[in-house]
């Protein structure tokens, strides 16, 4: 597969040019910037990865990845003096970033990369460009676009991601990359659902045998590549891949996302976008799986406190199912059931359950939850309620009255206190 690492005879200045148009002004002067600084040491500088990838495909980003054979901190500090800005310096990465509104660069020293054990985070030294594109994870990432000296222009292509692009093709660059780096099978289901592309068949065979090797991912990575996938404009492709290969089960037993997950994401799609990542946590688990298996689940991607709530709703609204279903429970009693709910679960639960199900918890969600009586607790002391805990119980009848529909204006809620000091029954 690899190829001759050397530039193309015909630098490509259309690229370039494309690259320029883009950018911000801001941004554009920034790269110049960086450009003639590298010019001036005679310093090799490529643009790389997914920048490149992007822009080769006619949609580029915003975020700009450069490669340097030479001391990347070193350039961006003083790149940024230039610019009256401050680097985000990290030496023993050889990685630095220069920020602006709305954009950033990264600028990285060539390295090549070891691993002590899979899962382990790599051993970085410094290398060649050669190297550097070498120890990517897909072909498709594996290129570099010269941006400084006579040869600027001309694209590295040395696995031919090139031609997998023109083929749609996410293929890896050797068969131990999953056991290398098992994150890599979470950025493959990502990069073939964001880009409409498919898994190479060799790489999806080499996936499945090395799917184990997700094992010995830690936490926090997990999280951090789950997220990503939940940040997609249609994560439910990367999640069925996923599920599919038999990635989800290699993090827990419990997990999955099939074809009823995926109707789900895409039914809250267009009702409730921008809760969308937040319901994906809770859509992951099992129908069956117990309060102790979604403890166990949340320890193991490392959710946060917030996300291990919505996790740990699942077991416990599965419980009330058939009580939602149920024709005789009134409004206030299904608002009393899902109060303790976060409302990302409810969400999840709901795009679930199509029919009565769904119909109760969007009433819920968008009406019950915020419906309040008028009558405030000054109010009802002032009609005769004691100080105390009975102002609190007058509130909640109240809210229930009005929830069924028994109570619409203020002189009805007046009328039901006076009725409820009076020993009347409350409805």
């Amino acid at each position: 597969m690899w190829k001759n690492p050397k530039l193309n005879d015909k630098p490509n200045l259309t690229l370039l040019e494309g690259l320029f148009t883009t950018l911000p002004p801001d941004a554009g002067r920034a790269v110049r910037a960086v450009i003639a600084l590298a010019d001036r040491a005679g310093i090799p500088l490529y643009l790389v990865g997914g920048p490149l990838r992007d822009l080769l495909l006619g949609h580029p980003s915003l975020d700009i990845d450069l490669l340097v054979e030479a001391n990347a901190p070193d350039l961006a500090a003083e790149v940024a003096a230039g610019l009256g800005t401050r680097p985000k310096l990290h030496h023993a990465f050889g990685t630095a970033t220069i920020r602006g509104d709305g954009w950033h660069i990264d600028l990285a020293t060539a390295r090549r990369e070891t691993y002590r054990r899979p899962g382990a985070l790599p051993e970085v030294t410094p290398a060649t460009v050669d190297e550097d594109l070498h120890r990517r994870d897909f072909t498709v990432n594996a290129m570099a676009l010269r941006l400084s000296g006579a040869a600027a222009g001309a694209v590295l292509n040395p696995a031919g991601g090139k031609e997998d692009l023109d083929a749609r093709l996410i293929r890896v660059l050797h068969q131990r990359s999953f056991q290398d780096d098992a994150t890599r099978i979470f950025r493959a289901a990502r990069y073939e659902a964001r880009l409409g592309f498919q898994i190479e068949p060799q790489t999806l065979a080499w996936l499945r045998r090395d799917v184990s090797y997700v094992g010995a991912i830690s936490g926090a990575r997990l999280h951090s590549e789950l997220s990503r996938i939940f940040r997609e404009q249609w994560p439910e492709h990367a999640l069925m891949r996923l599920d599919g290969t038999g990635a989800l089960r290699a993090i827990y037993p419990a997990l999955e996302f099939g074809a009823g997950e995926a109707d789900a994401l895409a039914w809250l799609r267009s009702v409730h976008p921008h809760g969308l990542a937040a319901a994906c946590w809770p859509l992951l688990l099992r129908p069956d799986t117990s309060p102790e298996d979604a403890i166990a689940v949340a320890r193991r991607i490392a959710l946060t406190n917030a996300q291990t709530a919505k996790l740990l709703a699942m077991p416990g609204l599965y419980l009330f199912l058939d009580s939602l279903q149920s024709p005789a429970l009134c409004r206030s009693e299904i608002a009393g059931l899902l109060e303790p709910f976060p409302a990302p679960a409810l969400w999840a639960f709901a795009a679930l359950h199509p029919g009565v199900v769904r119909e109760r918890l969007i009433d819920y969600l968008h009406r019950a939850h915020s419906l309040k009586p008028l009558l405030r607790g000054d109010d009802v002391i002032a009609l005769g309620v004691p100080r105390g805990p009975d102002v609190g119980e007058v509130l909640r009848r109240l809210r229930a009255a009005k929830l069924d529909g028994e109570v619409k204006t203020r002189r009805d809620e007046e009328r039901l206190v006076r009725g409820l000091l009076a020993g009347a029954p409350a409805r």
